[in-house]
């Protein structure tokens, strides 16, 4: 009788690249990578040689060039005779002022909307459902430009507030005035601002480390808080109430701050055909983050609607038979188990609103496109190098914004015991 040998046991062979199992996996992948790297290995060379024909080198020392040109708009000091590197800088703090509000307030206007969309009031439901399909099928490019058209045209002048017959008056209680060229709004100030903390030779605000150090600190009790009341409910059963011990943690320390500080708000105030006084935002700025809110917020309504309706009804028939009503019901019981299936398609919205920020171009915004993309870019004719640092940066903050959002998804998915 003949014994086969097994196969595990039989002696190595270069065919068993191909036509044993446990090797061809390995020898494909080799395969692939090895294709990948030739292919980008000759985009590289290819793309070298061609701008050597052209008289080009491949380089990235002219962000250390003087930009020669202004930004209306910076968060961060900023001159004409600074850099190309803090032209970028300056570009990308824009960028991340516009997403950061536009995905607060679109997700404000989304979970409004959504909830809403369900109402059982008629006329409310089909008012949210007009709107969610008249923005989320027009581009928002559009949409850009109606809202600026609407700012540009509709929009009365400073000198319009003027005297006692004024055709135009203020809005929220007197605070702020929308006009054709800006938009003023209170400004806040400090009568005894801390001195800045120079670390490393770089002066960092004061004002910042306070109030930073203060949420920071804040933050962590609040935790040690709610741990320990996890515990006790463990042990226990009941829970014991922590938002007021959070409110506490974070509203008596900025009080305190704001107090001893002296932070107060300025008014705008006009003076002549201008307001003073206050912060005059530009209508580029407005403008795009009102087209991002309510853009990006009319699909989150639609992602909150589906989640809602992901819960089965026997939650909220149950959440009604304590005694629950429909407001409570849906703060307590259906939101948070609805957010298992929000936050994974909400995350993609965050980064579409991120991305679409780069359209602030249309109203003169000065982003990252605008700076790095547009003038350094006509300036200095390193298309190469510009178009690679802003698809890395977009890259980045889309890993950033992910990892955060994944974090956050992970604490709030169910946990299976």
């Amino acid at each position: 009788m003949t014994h086969l040998q097994p196969a595990e046991h039989q002696p190595f062979r270069l065919s068993m690249l191909i036509y044993d199992r446990r090797y061809r996996s390995l020898t494909i992948q080799a395969v692939v990578f090895i294709a990948v790297m030739l292919a980008g290995a000759w985009l590289v060379h290819n793309t070298l040689e061609n701008l050597a024909r052209m008289g080009k080198t491949f380089s990235f020392s002219f962000l250390w060039a003087r930009a020669g040109y202004d930004i209306p708009f910076s968060l961060i000091p900023y001159t004409a005779t600074d850099t190309h590197f803090r032209a970028l800088v300056v570009g990308l703090l824009n960028t991340l002022l516009v997403s950061f509000i536009g995905c607060i307030l679109a997700t404000i206007v989304g979970v409004i909307a959504g909830v809403l969309r369900l109402s059982n009031n008629w006329l409310v439901s089909k008012m949210m459902t007009v709107y969610v399909e008249i923005f989320r099928n027009v581009p928002l490019l559009l949409w850009i430009l109606v809202i600026l058209a609407i700012f540009t045209e509709v929009m009365p002048s400073p000198r319009d507030y003027k005297g006692d017959n004024a055709a135009a008056s203020m809005i929220l209680f007197d605070s702020v005035a929308p006009t054709n060229r800006y938009t003023a709004v209170p400004r806040l100030a400090m009568e005894s601002p801390p001195e800045p903390l120079t670390i490393a030779g770089t002066p960092i605000s004061g004002t910042l480390i306070a109030f930073g150090g203060a949420l920071l600190a804040a933050y962590l009790i609040f935790r040690w808080v709610r741990r320990r009341a996890t515990d006790r409910q463990n042990a226990t059963g009941r829970r014991p109430a922590t938002w007021w011990i959070g409110l506490l943690l974070f509203a008596v320390p900025l009080a305190a701050l704001m107090l001893l500080f002296k932070v107060h708000l300025i008014p705008p105030k006009l003076t002549g055909f201008n307001f003073t006084g206050g912060a005059n935002l530009d209508n580029g700025f407005v403008v795009l983050v009102l087209a991002l809110t309510l853009y990006t917020g009319a699909f989150i309504a639609e992602i909150v609607r589906a989640g809602i309706m992901s819960v089965s009804r026997g939650q909220s028939e149950a959440a009604f038979a304590l005694g629950l009503r429909a407001r409570p019901t849906m703060g307590l019981v259906i939101l948070p188990q609805a957010l298992r299936v929000i936050v994974p398609p909400l995350i993609s919205q965050f980064l579409n609103l991120t991305k679409n920020s780069s359209l602030a171009i249309a109203v003169g915004y000065p982003d990252l496109r605008a700076t790095l993309g547009g003038t350094t870019l006509n300036q200095t004719g390193r298309e190469m190098e510009a178009m690679m640092l802003m698809m890395g940066i977009y890259l980045a903050l889309s890993l950033l914004i992910s990892a955060a959002m994944n974090v956050y998804n992970a604490r709030v998915r169910l946990k299976e015991r």
